[in-house]
């Protein structure tokens, strides 16, 4: 799902092969530590699902013959820009479409990199559920835990390595790919295996007019939060909390783009690359990669939001409503979580027919400050920022 933080030079970097050897091997418990692939499979269907048919309508280009790996131990780098100044949609969308696309094939999934910034609190999970991030696949991007994933073969990995400035580029910079980080081309070459990139489609206007004010992110930092949209939705924050996961119905394509071999590119081995080659072939990469991404966005890209099939999806799901809109995802997030850990029930079932809503409402008490002018906020920041508890 999420991001890959730019990452700076580490103690890691100065350690012998055979002692990283044996950190990765010590770390080997990220890959089923958090993951629940039962959790995946339940939350998608009865969840996303709802919000991915009728809002954002997802649909994928070049997908339907998935890459082939070109060493079967090795996963395959995938690599995507970021949607600016939104909450990661994007990413979770591509995440549940994918499986759906292949028939929940675990060996078709894909495992994120994500910014540890989503994980520190419940706020920066959606609407407050306790460590979706991670329980969904996604793994801290962090350089150790990136080396312990390229020695695994039960899934590929996912990253944006443009990272949190990806994100946080403001409207007027958008489909501009920003600086790239390095780690990526650094993991290809290292275990030769292909980065596979693809260009994320209108996600741009997931929440369009927005813009980046640096001082104001640096604040935003401080507590957890990667950026702040300075914007009409700024103000309208206060208003509707429900609004700080919100999106507009910007209607997503995912484009496959060309096969990358950074290692054959190189020209030299893992251990004669300096710092100025991993540069200058980031700058090369960057570069075919925003040519991609440019003829993408004209052809794909030119009327984001498409309301004349948004109107019919919405017609035809009409039975859905409100869940298949942004004020009713606080809804079944929160009862999906609260089905999750207090029933027995697997796979988890949403019965959401009629007078649903306030039968939700009730069970699930803290939803109804989603909807609560400047106050409701209180109750949320708390919930959002008390220490987590692990849950069972």
């Amino acid at each position: 799902m999420p991001l890959i933080t730019n990452q700076k030079p580490s103690a890691m970097s100065y350690i012998t092969d055979e002692e990283l050897q044996q950190l990765i091997e010590e770390n080997k418990k990220i890959y089923t530590e958090h993951y629940d692939p039962e959790f995946v499979l339940n939350i998608i269907k009865e969840v996303l699902s709802i919000i991915d048919e009728t809002y954002f309508r997802s649909r994928y280009i070049g997908f339907r013959n998935m890459p082939e790996r070109n060493d079967p131990e090795r996963p395959l780098i995938y690599a995507s820009n970021h949607s600016g100044m939104a909450f990661p949609w994007d990413a979770i969308i591509f995440g549940c479409g994918l499986l759906k696309k292949h028939n929940f094939d675990w060996s078709k999934t894909v495992r994120p990199l994500a910014a540890p910034m989503l994980s520190q609190t419940s706020l920066m999970n959606p609407f407050l559920m306790s460590d979706v991030w991670k329980k969904t696949g996604c793994v801290d991007a962090t350089t150790l835990n990136f080396e312990t994933m390229m020695q695994q073969s039960e899934s590929n990995v996912l990253i944006y390595p443009e990272g949190v400035p990806g994100i946080g580029k403001g409207f007027n910079r958008r489909y501009q790919l920003q600086r790239f980080s390095t780690s990526f081309l650094r993991m290809s070459i290292k275990y030769r295996t292909d980065v596979i990139p693809y260009a994320t489609i209108n996600g741009e206007y997931i929440n369009p007019y927005v813009y980046s004010i640096p001082w104001l992110n640096k604040l935003a930092n401080k507590v957890g939060i990667p950026f702040v949209p300075f914007g009409v939705i700024f103000f309208l924050l206060l208003l509707q909390p429900w609004i700080f996961y919100a999106a507009w119905p910007a209607k997503l394509i995912f484009v496959m783009g060309e096969r990358i071999k950074p290692y054959e590119l190189a020209n030299k081995s893992y251990e004669e690359m300096t710092r100025e080659d991993y540069i200058a072939l980031r700058d090369k990469i960057h570069a075919a990669m925003q040519e991609q991404f440019d003829k993408a966005v004209a052809m794909w890209g030119q009327e984001p939001f498409q309301m004349k099939e948004f109107w019919q999806r919405f017609k035809q799901n009409i039975k859905r409503f409100p869940y298949n809109m942004p004020f009713g995802w606080p809804l079944i997030f929160a009862e999906f979580e609260r089905k999750w850990y207090r029933s027995t029930e697997r796979p988890v079932q949403l019965k959401l027919g009629f007078l649903s809503t306030l039968r939700i409402l009730i069970m699930n008490p803290i939803t109804i400050f989603y909807f609560v002018p400047v106050v409701g906020w209180i109750p949320i920041l708390i919930k959002g920022y008390w220490p987590k508890k692990k849950k069972k």
